[in-house]
């Protein structure tokens, strides 16, 4: 029997979840396994090579490359500060004397005796890698870093700018159709991930941003309020490395679009719970989702990350095209033949009860899985 793709992302309120946590490059681990980490806690470390920078110091010091070496203050190896004297010419009237100053403060990696040129390194710098979740450490990835396992609830968004990031969940909507406004966001906010219901409006994103607010999660954005807090079009490449002071999350999609309940009612009932989230996504080939993780949830009905049942009656779905876009639902059958939709195309289609009570006949390929 054939089976056809349906794409998914899970919301659950417990569930067993693992995170790599690894170095650009080798380095050093810092903690072992079975040790329990907190999400600020550093697990590995390493440095990342100086930028390089080159002088074409024949061209400066009118010499030839072999002649080079005999006009030099320093050798390779040696560190230099940045406009300290690196090489000078001694002509019989000092007047006449040419001085190179080093670049940049680092150290003289390199001296050519076949292109005359200089190679400059800047001091490496540190990179650390943190937990990210409170949890157990349960693999070492030798001079890479860890597997670090925890318990809790689970929810996937669909789109999200910003890095990865923790605090206590505060939330401030009363129901998942709420539209936060800027004088919802306060003082109390600083320091915390603020979810609202509806619509993320970009004033509000601005208002939470002042405050001090770490994150923010609501059910949607509009395209042009995210054009307006980036500066910039979004392409198809990969999120979460913007710095734009606080990492945004929309569960739904784009437009006022109400979070889903079962997506809201996990949120609120961990209102006050420590989270942490990630808005790095990824739309094109390796899709990747942002992130919303609760260790130590307050729900305990636990289910495992690897779970997916698929697409099957009573599954819990999301209408990803016009004209259901956005409503959440049950599938109530799944008819086997094909059938003709206003495209006039033969498709696989699937009956859906949606939250609302109102039924309809959907396209396959126009759902979305909300894996439980």
């Amino acid at each position: 029997m054939a089976h056809a793709y349906t794409p998914g992302l899970r919301v659950t309120p417990q569930t067993l979840l693992q995170r790599q946590r690894q170095l650009p490059l080798k380095g050093e681990v810092v903690v072992s396994q079975g040790d329990s980490v907190t999400r600020d806690q550093v697990v590995a470390h390493t440095h990342l090579p100086g930028n390089v920078t080159t002088l074409n110091l024949v061209n400066i010091l009118s010499c030839t490359p072999e002649e080079l070496p005999n006009y030099m203050l320093k050798s390779e190896g040696d560190p230099v500060e940045a406009d300290e004297p690196i090489a000078e010419t001694r002509p019989f009237i000092k007047w006449f004397k040419t001085t190179v100053k080093a670049p940049i403060s680092g150290t003289l990696e390199s001296i050519s005796k076949i292109t005359g040129q200089v190679i400059f390194r800047a001091p490496p710098r540190p990179v650390q890698v943190q937990a990210y979740i409170d949890g157990n450490v349960i693999e070492i990835l030798p001079e890479e870093g860890v597997i670090v396992e925890t318990t809790g609830a689970f929810v996937q968004g669909i789109f999200g700018i910003g890095g990865e990031i923790w605090g206590p969940l505060h939330v401030i909507s009363k129901e998942p159709d709420q539209i936060l406004t800027p004088d919802q966001i306060d003082d109390s906010c600083a320091g915390k991930i603020v979810v609202g219901g509806n619509l993320l409006t970009l004033d509000v994103i601005d208002k939470a941003r002042e405050i001090g607010a770490v994150g923010i999660i609501g059910g949607g954005i509009r395209d042009s309020d995210l054009r307006d807090l980036l500066g910039y079009d979004l392409g198809v490449a990969i999120t979460g490395t913007e710095n734009i002071g606080l990492t945004v999350i929309v569960t739904e999609g784009f437009g006022p679009i109400a979070m889903a309940r079962k997506t809201f009612g996990i949120l609120s009932e961990n209102n006050g719970k420590e989270a942490s989230i990630s808005g790095a996504t990824q739309i094109r080939a390796g899709v990747l989702r942002p992130e919303i993780i609760i260790p130590e949830s307050t729900i305990h009905e636990q289910t495992d990350e690897s779970d997916n049942p698929g697409l099957i009656e009573g599954a819990l779905l999301r209408v990803i095209r016009a004209p259901h876009f956005g409503q959440v639902g049950k599938v109530t059958a799944l008819p086997p033949e094909l059938q003709t939709v206003e495209s006039e195309t033969h498709v696989r289609v699937l009956e859906v009860e949606f939250d609302n009570g109102d039924r309809a006949t959907v396209p396959r390929a126009n759902v979305e899985l909300i894996q439980e």
